[in-house]
């Protein structure tokens, strides 16, 4: 096991490893995840999703994520949320029953308490979120649309971008105002994570 996410405990650290495995297990059926980054899952998917628990904070207890596919960067979130933000909620949205159904059980086979929505973005209940996630769901205008209902004004908004993302930037103001911060990904060096904040439609 490369020696990655090792701050955290050896129970946590299990339950990773659970859900690696399930993840190799399911993505040849149901397309979770490419099959040639199931090699580097570890970095590819694990580490580039934990990145997100260090621009968050631990008052932020209500997690929503967003088109969650396979589980990233949200199922990651919820089991390092368990241990060492236990009050936090986490919702998993996806629109696919598989993807839902495999949340589901990686949820249930690590023991970690966080809900799984299936249904789309648009049309599930708005659940007022302290933070909202996504990684690789939609260019960063049609983002804001979906993910404006389920936030407030005190929201974060987190979202991992690929190398598109100054264009997807400029893109966007034309539409919302908003403050933002970028970060730039510890595991793609074409990569950033924006957040985003005190975002309004003009």
């Amino acid at each position: 096991m490369p020696n990655l996410l090792s701050s955290v405990s050896r129970e946590t650290m299990n339950r990773l490893e659970i859900y690696q495995r399930l993840l190799e297990e399911w993505s040849p059926r149901i397309n979770l995840v490419s099959l040639t980054s199931l090699d580097d899952a570890w970095g590819r998917h694990f580490k580039d999703s934990s990145q997100l628990m260090n621009i968050s904070a631990t008052e932020q207890t209500n997690w929503v994520d967003l088109g969650s596919g396979g589980g990233f960067p949200g199922a990651v979130i919820a089991i390092l949320s368990a241990e060492t933000v236990p009050n936090r909620s986490v919702t998993l949205i996806d629109s696919d029953q598989r993807k839902c159904a495999f949340l589901r059980t990686v949820l249930r086979k690590t023991g970690v308490a966080a809900k799984v929505t299936c249904g789309r973005i648009e049309a599930v209940e708005e659940l007022q979120a302290d933070i909202i996630s996504a990684r690789a769901l939609a260019p960063l205008p049609k983002l804001l649309d979906l993910a404006s209902r389920h936030g407030n004004e005190a929201t974060a908004y987190l979202f991992m971008k690929g190398r598109t993302w100054k264009e997807e930037l400029i893109e966007a103001k034309k539409n919302w105002q908003f403050t933002h911060r970028v970060i730039p990904s510890e595991t793609d060096p074409e990569g950033v994570i924006l957040r985003i904040e005190s975002i309004e439609h003009v």
